[in-house]
């Protein structure tokens, strides 16, 4: 019989899909059935004090199962994909290491495909093209997107973001052609009206719990303007501070745009052929069943 020493390690499981498809529920009830720990791959979750208009795990989830990849940099900070491929690297290391299983979880595209396929990140480009792209807008820099065929990034209204989709496609960025080996890949696909309805129940929810409190806390300790701030639900919570709009709009546009969102989401991880779509029940039974055969090998 093998000794503990001489099992194999821990899979990573890879568990992805569009926002509000319900990957949080389901990561949790398998993590903490199968000793797991969870790493948020999400790049709207990595900021500090953006708890609410993130989605972020509850208190009692995190207590439940352990999270990484949450609150590692403050509002404002740069946080590259490159920065995020090198945590969760060290984080898969050290679960593996407790003997627990790595899950890595999340719908941003970039995250994910940057620790499964290892990309080997280049440098910047050129600091000339960067004065460039900062002189310009937000509507010129979705322009040059546009008619460079560079895929928006989810959160289109970030200079930031659009800048680093742009210099990314002028850097060749190396990759595997292939997952990491001892990987697991499973998004979840859900109907879109069902989608639809989670994506609304989830604004009503923000809502409720308190995001337009957050905001106004974000916008004092950080700055509207900050470009953390400019994504999201929050500047549409600023809108209706200054009497923009009304409440009922701002929750009917956050639907809007969390809508848009799953869409890119869904564009970016269908390009990965080796990705295993299930529904919410497909999934939980399918991964139940490779770890409960795993643990007892």
């Amino acid at each position: 019989m093998a000794t503990e020493l001489e099992r194999a390690e821990p899979p990573l499981v890879v568990i992805t899909g569009p926002t509000a498809s319900g990957k949080t529920s389901l990561v949790i009830a398998l993590a903490g059935r199968f000793g797991g720990e969870i790493i948020c791959a999400d790049s709207r979750t990595v900021y500090r004090d953006m708890d609410i208009g993130t989605a972020k795990p509850t208190a009692a989830e995190r207590t439940r199962v352990p999270h990484w990849g949450l609150d590692l940099v403050v509002p404002g900070d740069r946080f590259t994909a490159a920065d995020f491929k090198h945590y969760a690297e060290s984080k898969i290391e050290e679960i593996r290491a407790r003997g627990h299983v790595p899950f890595l979880v999340g719908g941003t595209g970039l995250y994910i495909d940057g620790v499964v396929f290892d990309y080997r990140f280049g440098a910047d480009v050129d600091e000339g093209l960067r004065q460039l792209l900062d002189s310009m807008s937000v509507d010129e820099l979705q322009n040059y997107c546009n008619k460079n065929n560079i895929e928006l990034p989810e959160n289109s209204q970030n200079r930031r973001y659009l800048v680093r989709s742009i210099e990314r496609r002028g850097s060749n960025h190396k990759r595997n052609t292939e997952p990491l080996p001892n990987s697991i890949i499973v998004g979840i696909t859900t109907n879109r009206e069902l989608l639809r309805t989670r994506i609304e129940h989830r604004s009503e929810q923000l809502f409720d719990d308190g995001v337009v409190e957050e905001a106004i806390m974000l916008g004092k300790k950080y700055g509207w303007n900050n470009e953390a701030m400019t994504g999201n639900v929050y500047p549409l919570v600023r809108q209706y501070l200054e009497g923009g709009l009304s409440m009922h709009e701002v929750q009917q546009k956050f639907v809007t745009l969390d809508w848009r969102l799953a869409k890119r989401q869904l564009t970016w991880l269908r390009r990965n052929k080796y990705i295993q779509w299930k529904t919410l029940e497909e999934a939980e039974h399918y991964l139940s069943d490779i770890l409960a055969r795993m643990a007892t090998s």
